[in-house]
Formats: structure tokens, sequence, C-alpha cells
């Protein structure tokens, strides 16, 4: 954790990123977490924070979007040679390992994007979960059409939902037991052929 503030002058988005995040951590508590907050931990005005972020919502999708690019930074030549059940996995749990830094904030950020009155995230969540499974998929070179692509999406959409469930809730070492699940889920799917 970082305690130190950023330079109001040289404020940008990963700096206020960075700043929410510490902030949360220190509080506990994602939920409660306003742009004014962050202006005053930041030593700065709300305006300039809104410059970059709308809400706290936008600082999460910014969180997420640095998942993304982690896994999308993923060696092919690291994984080609692997099974498709070991590549996703490894694909899979780059987004996962990204994120672990901040494992607790994390987690409440999706709780508040689930929570009921903010149905007006739930649309974009359902289609970021689609461009997630699709490059996935992609990603591990399962390049199936039609009804078997269908079936690969409706499988490994599943499989991650159970996956992202078991890791927010768990407190073992690096989610060990939920990146276990995730494998296990990953294998067996292989085996009956859905990849």
């Amino acid at each position: 954790m970082n305690d130190a503030q950023p330079n109001p002058e040289s404020l940008d988005a990963q700096s206020i990123l960075n700043a929410a995040l510490d902030l949360a951590q220190q509080q506990g508590n994602w939920y409660d977490l306003s742009l004014v907050d962050i202006a005053v931990h930041c030593d700065t005005s709300i305006s300039e924070i809104y410059k970059h972020f709308a809400d706290t919502n936008a600082i999460a999708d910014f969180w997420f979007s640095q998942a993304l690019e982690t896994m999308l930074s993923a060696d092919r030549y690291e994984i080609i040679s692997l099974s498709f059940a070991a590549r996703l996995d490894h694909i899979i749990w780059r987004w996962f390992e990204a994120l672990a830094p901040y494992h607790a904030v994390t987690s409440q950020m999706l709780k508040a994007k689930l929570h009921p009155p903010h149905m007006h995230h739930w649309i974009p969540m359902i289609f970021d979960l689609s461009r997630l499974v699709q490059l996935w998929l992609d990603m591990a070179e399962l390049n199936a059409g039609g009804r078997r692509r269908q079936i690969q999406e409706i499988a490994l959409t599943g499989i991650f939902l159970v996956t992202l469930s078991a890791w927010c809730r768990d407190q073992s070492p690096q989610q060990a037991q939920a990146h276990s699940k995730l494998l296990r889920m990953l294998e067996k799917a292989e085996r009956f052929g859905q990849f």
C-alpha cells in the first residue's frame, strides 16, 4: 500500500486510480468511497478528479481494463504447446492475478456493480463478459464455429462466473482455492469435449 499522495499538478488517471485503490483498502470499504474522498486524499478539487472519472464506477472500469491489458499480454509461444484447458487457465488466471493486489477492494467493486439499484451497470457488464469470453477462446486458439462455438461460450461463461464467485470469497494465499477450482472445471470441460 502506498501512503504517498499524488502531486495535484501531475494528477492523471493512473494516479487517481492508485489513490482510490489505496484509500479504499485503508478504509476497507469501496462502497462508500466518493470522488470527494479521493479529491481530499489527493489534495485537489473534485473537478480535477471529474476530468478523468465521472464516478467511482468509471474508476472501477479503469481498474478492470488494466487487468484486461495484463491478460492480453500473455505470450502465445508460452502456451501454444499446452492443452486447451491449460491454455485457458493460463490466460484467465492472468486476469485474476492482475486484480489480486487489491482482492478485497476488487470484490467490493464487483458487488457494487451488481447492487440492485445499479441496474444501469448490469448491461455493460454482460457485454464486457461476452467480450472477455471471446478473447479467451481466441487467445487459446479455440477456433470452432457455429454451434460448437456457442457451446464453448456457454461453458466458459459458466466456468468463469463460478470461479469469480469463488475468487471473491477466497481468503487462501493468492486465492489458490479458486485457481484450483478453475483448473478442475476447465479440465472436466475438456474431458467432456467442450473444448
